[in-house]
């Protein structure tokens, strides 16, 4: 019986972490990607439907899931189709990640050299002392002091030279600052002597197949196209045996928290399952993950009007979204993120659950924090909570006021036994 009930809590999670298991690569080139039906991962269509109207109705245009690098789930809206381009907006950041990585793994800079060896003076409207203890690694993770909110008719995104203010000093303050994200782009055409464009597709594009375009220093591409990059950062930079950035080091703290002020943010990558974030715009630091419902492991490349790709490596996951705001805020991340992680995580049909499902049992309040308390508890009751990998918990006849703080960030199955039912019952932290 004790097989068979983890069994059934392995479905509703959707199977143990896979990531041990091999990751299908599409070809490089042509239409070709092979699919995993819904049906095998045992979701049910009227829940992946309704996932579609919410998509729809959020203002969406493509959404793709990958599982172990297959296509799960694949929908267009209204007029957009799979060839139809769309731009990543700040999403673009965490590629830019990348290709950062690579260049300083080729030698071209170091990440704790000045911007200014780079580009040479006079590349803000800073003082030229102040100007020159910027790093690299500043415009990476957002540190570089520079006014983030300059007076008009400058804004945030504006990276000409009159537009960069000093505010503080560099590793003081982390303030999402578009502009100066901008001069990465400008530190590798020098660095490198290439044209940013071809830089992109000569050390990313022809290895994974992704074809884009930088314009205004946002890139543009298809969806599929994103879900190659998503893929490939799931893939831990390597393409089906071919290492797109050797640098373990760089890849390992690009996608970690990289400085004390903002734990949630790496370089370029926003990160989720830390006990506090910072939002662009707002210079304050919240509790909790960004994306509550969300599991615990995964990092994202996020866009103003909810460009987003996420990346899941405890499930082997990649989902990209594109469209206009879901819901009119031009934000990276709202509330639109934690709707849409609660019903990619609701689509199991767990099929033969029913028998084993009995509703004379309260549970709250699910989120969870640090404790769990139960309603019309029987004395009879048996309690044992399962990690989302099904290794046990805790269990005991009373889980009321037990201590789970320690625990991390995710979903997890408490199992509710007595003699004369089992009740299984999904639980977020």
């Amino acid at each position: 019986m004790k097989k068979y009930l983890l069994s059934i809590i392995c479905i509703i999670l959707w199977g143990l972490p896979t990531f041990s298991q091999s990751i299908y690569f599409p070809p490089l080139t042509g239409s070709t990607w092979d699919t995993t039906h819904p049906s095998s991962l045992n979701w049910c269509q009227p829940k992946i439907d309704s996932l579609y109207n919410f998509l729809e109705r959020k203002n969406t245009k493509s959404f793709i899931l990958l599982k172990d690098g297959k296509i799960v789930l694949e929908k267009y809206f209204g007029t957009f189709t799979a060839d139809s381009i769309h731009f990543w907006a700040s999403a673009g950041k965490s590629l830019a990640s990348v290709l950062t990585g690579i260049s300083i793994e080729k030698g071209y800079f170091n990440l704790n050299d000045t911007v200014s060896n780079i580009l040479g003076n006079g590349w803000t409207a800073a003082s030229i002392t102040g100007e020159r203890k910027i790093t690299v690694k500043n415009l990476l993770t957002m540190t570089s002091g520079l006014d983030d909110a300059p007076p008009p008719p400058c804004d945030n995104e504006s990276d000409s030279i009159g537009c960069l203010l000093y505010l503080a000093d560099p590793n003081t303050r982390w303030a999402y600052h578009s502009g100066a994200y901008q001069k990465t782009h400008d530190i590798m055409e020098v660095a490198t002597g290439t044209n940013f464009n071809l830089f992109t597709r000569n050390q990313i594009g022809t290895k994974i197949g992704m074809t884009g375009i930088w314009y205004n220093g946002v890139y543009y591409s298809r969806t599929r196209d994103a879900a190659r990059f998503g893929l490939l950062n799931l893939a831990n930079c390597i393409w089906n045996g071919d290492t797109i950035l050797h640098d373990r080091t760089y890849y390992n703290n690009m996608k970690n928290t990289s400085i004390p002020f903002n734990l949630s943010y790496g370089y370029l990558w926003w990160l989720n399952g830390k006990t506090s974030y910072m939002a662009p715009g707002i210079p304050l630091v919240i509790p909790g993950a960004i994306i509550p419902s969300a599991p615990a492991d995964m990092f994202c490349a996020l866009g103003k009007y909810d460009q987003k790709i996420y990346i899941v490596p405890s499930q082997n996951i990649v989902v990209v979204r594109f469209g206009d705001a879901a819901d009119g805020v031009a934000s990276a991340f709202s509330s639109f993120d934690n709707d849409l992680w609660t019903k990619i995580l609701d689509l199991s049909c767990a099929v033969g659950i029913d028998q084993l499902l009995t509703k004379n049992e309260t549970v709250y309040p699910n989120p969870f924090i640090d404790k769990i308390n139960t309603a019309h508890a029987s004395s009879d009751n048996h309690y044992l909570l399962f990690s989302g990998d099904g290794k046990l918990i805790y269990d005991g006849k009373s889980i009321d006021q037990q201590d789970f703080s320690d625990l991390t960030k995710g979903m997890y199955v408490l199992q509710i036994r007595n003699n004369q039912s089992t009740e299984i019952i999904k639980l977020i932290k």
